[in-house]
C-alpha cells in the first residue's frame, strides 16, 4: 500500500509543476487560450485542479461541505502570484486531508450523482483519482504552454 507521504509526494510533483508553468508564463500569458476550440488558459486549468482538490480531497473523503462552482473554474483569471499562493494553501489542505483518510473506507460524503464505480469505493480510490486529474492536466498545461509560446 502507498503511504501517505509516498501521495504527497506525487501530487507535490504534478502541482509544483503547473505552478512553475504559470510563474513563468507571467500574469498575461497565463491567463490567454490557446487559439484552438474550447481551450482553456493555463490559469483556469490550475484553478480548474484546485477545485478538484477541493471537491474530491475536501468533500468527498474528508467530509467537509463545499462550495465549489466548477465553471467559474474554466473561466477564471487573475495574478499568477495569487493562483500560486492558492496552490500552497490547497496543497497544505490536501495534507491535513490525507493525514486523516483511512484508505480503506468508504468515502465520507459518498456521491448523490452517478460516477465510476472504482474512483468512489474507498478513500483511497478518490485520493488517487485526484492525482490522475493532477497528472492528466499537468500534461494539458504543457502543452498549453508551448502553444502559447509558439504564438
Amino acid at each position: 500500500m502507498i503511504s501517505a507521504e509516498e501521495y504527497l509526494f506525487y501530487v507535490g510533483t504534478a502541482l509544483d509543476g503547473m505552478a512553475v508553468i504559470v510563474a513563468e508564463l507571467g500574469d498575461e500569458l497565463a491567463n490567454e487560450r490557446p487559439d484552438i476550440p474550447d481551450a482553456n488558459s493555463p490559469y483556469a486549468i490550475l484553478t480548474h485542479c484546485l477545485g478538484v482538490m477541493e471537491w474530491w480531497g475536501g468533500h468527498v473523503v474528508a467530509g467537509r461541505p463545499s462550495g465549489r462552482d466548477r465553471d467559474a473554474e474554466f473561466t477564471a483569471s487573475g495574478a499568477v502570484n495569487d493562483l500560486v499562493e492558492r496552490v500552497r494553501r490547497a496543497r497544505d489542505q490536501l495534507a491535513s486531508d490525507v493525514a486523516g483518510a483511512d484508505f480503506g473506507a468508504p468515502p465520507r460524503n459518498p456521491l448523490a450523482h452517478e460516477h465510476d464505480d472504482l474512483v468512489t469505493t474507498t478513500q483511497g480510490a478518490v485520493l488517487l483519482h485526484i492525482y490522475e486529474e493532477l497528472a492528466q492536466h499537468r500534461g494539458q498545461m504543457e502543452i498549453t504552454r508551448d502553444l502559447l509560446r509558439s504564438s
